[in-house]
């Protein structure tokens, strides 16, 4: 207990899944926590379980620079500063660089792709006034392998993890006792994941449908993903600084 105490985070996409599970368990360790999301009435029961001492919910919409000045804001004012930032708000579509429009891309990039810039922008800055701080950004293991049912969704958590080692390096060289580390996994059991519906198609389009164990094999619970997010918060971590964290259960070794 107590891994990350005395330390104010933000966790975006925090009303459910991943960012739930990440909110829960920081505060679990002692991190005063806040979570945003556009899903008012189940961000605010989220923060509402982890008590109003610890938690604060922030409407927030990740592609508004707008949003994301006034969540910063309302960290610093409520809680005094900020030194854990969780990138993890993302929308996922199902389609082949075939079937993807201009404006279904455009739509994923400003999410997932501008929402992760202005994350690291305004919350980097914000974290410059604490002794250390540290930044997680959700990438994917489709931003390192070829995934074909997820065009533009691959190509924004490919944006990611680029991002993630340009901010590391950049914290480095003005030596900014801040950190910056993406997250990999493959499958993970999130309402977003197991309801996506690939394009033009009523079937779910990322389960895994035809082997139940190789399902179980290779999609994560949101908690397994919450554990390396708080050691990456946590001081344990100190010394990684711009890692991609693959968290796949071998998805790159995958060869039958």
């Amino acid at each position: 207990m107590g891994r990350v105490s005395g330390k104010v985070a933000l966790i975006t996409g925090a009303a459910s899944g991943v960012g739930k599970a990440d909110a829960l368990l920081l505060a679990r360790e002692g991190a005063r926590v806040v979570l945003t999301d556009v899903n008012e009435e189940a961000g605010r029961a989220v923060a509402a379980d982890i008590g109003t001492e610890n938690a604060l919910f922030v409407r927030h919409d990740i592609s508004s620079e707008e949003d994301w000045i006034g969540a910063i804001k309302q960290t610093q004012e409520h809680f005094g500063g900020l030194d854990i930032l969780v990138n993890n708000a993302a929308i996922l579509a199902m389609a082949t660089i075939e079937d993807t429009t201009l404006e279904l891309w455009q739509k994923v990039q400003r999410v997932n792709s501008d929402g992760y810039f202005l994350g690291c922008k305004y919350g980097l800055a914000a974290m410059r006034e604490r002794p250390s701080g540290s930044i997680v950004n959700m990438s994917s293991m489709a931003g390192i392998g070829g995934q074909s049912s997820t065009a533009a969704y691959s190509a924004s958590k490919g944006a990611v993890a680029a991002l993630t080692r340009s901010v590391a390096a950049h914290c480095r060289a003005q030596l900014y006792p801040i950190r910056c580390n993406s997250v990999h996994p493959d499958g993970i059991m999130t309402p977003m994941v197991m309801t996506t519906k690939r394009l033009g198609s009523g079937k779910p389009g990322y389960i895994r449908e035809k082997d139940p164990k190789q399902l179980m094999a290779r999609m994560a619970k949101p908690e397994d993903i919450a554990n390396l997010v708080l050691f990456l918060a946590s001081d344990e971590s100190r010394f990684v600084n711009g890692a991609e964290m693959r968290i796949d259960n071998g998805y790159l070794m995958w060869a039958d």
